[in-house]
């Protein structure tokens, strides 16, 4: 059954050429009944209409390219200019006639806690609307693409601590508000980390997002396992992973920061090369990824070459395969790329996420006190672009030639590094 003649039967609206139907009305659609429970516990909270601000007329928009594919080759990603500021865009263009009802219900679910949400640390949706068979999706255009592109690209060995600290920061902000909002976010990664030309962290990846009120009361556990959730394993928690009767709550996104902190200073995923079986039960043993310096790696081996060995796991178990070193942490062809030493409040802090019990993690309020977060002295917008050097936002590219093959060449070049199949916008 088509996406369209679905709506027309279960939802009775009037019009699906209605922007309305993804705005206000949106608020009583549900994918599931968890939606239409935290949409009842929320109508008394104030919101700021961010959707619409954008006009909702594909004429409106001029795709300067393809960025890339998603949802089983259901979605196209392009830039685009907004025609009426000349703002760069990302746009979703979603083929709804091929979408199953299941990905129908996927999709309704993100929309409406999107138009739920707002959040200076979370990724705006503009304007959504229907253009033909298709439904549009525009968003803000992070030129600095996702912190898991900066780390493929140009940051093989991690990033940098202080430029870490400013990444979980923006991180921590979007988790705590989504967790005062009575759900939780299930996808916590690199991937799900954008950053703005002007250095603002967004969260995105709501798509597995679930609400944790019933009937208006915010319940203790929820017990649902993430739909789609393959490519987020090494990420999630073990009592997420567990699936047993104790269930889990917001926590589980704090375990799942810990592991993208691993990510971000390690310059890949702890378990990532585990199969799911291996994985699991170290998760559940206790296993404890930690940040790779000179403090959890034997000085007999950071005095060796780079070989293939544990450290791929991310649990300390020895050196990383032959990466590059990067602009953060110099090392020559000598040197280990894991020489550094990391703060022991940032250690601290990735510990105190990554607990096996959930009770003693710490909630996304009390780590933004952290002392890890001292050393922040400015604004994003003034550190951020300095410390991701010498990288250099997309949108930097100059485009008033953008009609000639040469500037088409240059802008699809500086988005070639994104691995859009996994950037969720």
């Amino acid at each position: 059954m088509s996406f369209l003649r679905w709506v027309t039967e279960k939802l009775s609206v009037e019009s699906l050429w209605d922007l309305e139907f993804f705005g206000e009305q949106a608020q009583g659609l549900s994918h599931r009944k968890a939606d239409e429970d935290s949409a009842e516990s929320l109508t008394s909270l104030p919101r700021r209409d961010t959707m619409g601000s954008f006009l909702p007329d594909s004429s409106a928009y001029e795709p300067l390219t393809v960025i890339g594919h998603g949802l089983d080759q259901l979605m196209t990603v392009n830039l685009a200019r907004y025609r009426p500021t000349g703002e760069h865009v990302a746009i979703r263009r979603i083929d709804l006639e091929s979408c199953t009802n299941d990905m129908v219900t996927y999709l309704q679910g993100e929309l409406h806690v999107s138009k739920l949400f707002h959040h200076p640390s979370i990724l705006p949706y503009k304007s959504i609307f229907i253009a033909e068979n298709e439904l549009w999706v525009i968003t803000p255009f992070m030129a600095y693409g996702s912190a898991r592109d900066l780390i493929c690209s140009h940051f093989t060995d991690g990033m940098g601590e202080l430029t870490i600290a400013y990444i979980l920061l923006g991180m921590l902000k979007a988790l705590e508000y989504i967790h005062h909002m009575g759900y939780v976010h299930r996808s916590v990664k690199a991937s799900h980390v954008l950053i703005s030309a002007d250095g603002q962290v967004c969260m995105s990846g709501l798509r597995s997002i679930f609400s944790l009120i019933r009937h208006g009361q915010r319940v203790r556990v929820v017990h649902d396992f993430p739909q789609y959730s393959i490519k987020v394993l090494p990420w999630l928690s073990p009592e997420v992973l567990q699936q047993n009767l104790e269930g889990y709550d917001s926590r589980s996104d704090i375990y799942s920061l810990g592991i993208t902190a691993c990510e971000l200073a390690n310059g890949h995923v702890p378990f990532k090369d585990m199969p799911p079986t291996q994985m699991l039960l170290e998760k559940l043993n206790g296993t404890v990824p930690c940040l790779l310096d000179t403090t959890t790696i034997p000085p007999e081996e950071l005095s060796m070459k780079p070989s293939r060995s544990g450290a791929d796991s991310g649990i300390c178990e020895g050196p990383g395969a032959g990466r590059h070193s990067n602009g953060d942490h110099a090392s020559t062809s000598a040197g280990h790329p894991y020489n550094r030493t990391f703060s022991p409040h940032f250690h601290s802090f990735v510990e105190m996420c990554l607990q096996r019990d959930p009770e003693k993690r710490p909630s996304a309020t009390t780590l933004l006190g952290h002392p890890f977060f001292k050393q922040i002295k400015r604004r994003p917008s003034e550190a951020l672009p300095e410390l991701l050097r010498p990288v250099t936002p997309i949108t930097s590219y100059e485009l008033q030639t953008q009609d000639s093959p040469s500037a088409l060449a240059s802008l699809e070049s500086g988005l070639s590094h994104l691995d859009v199949d996994d950037w969720d916008f």
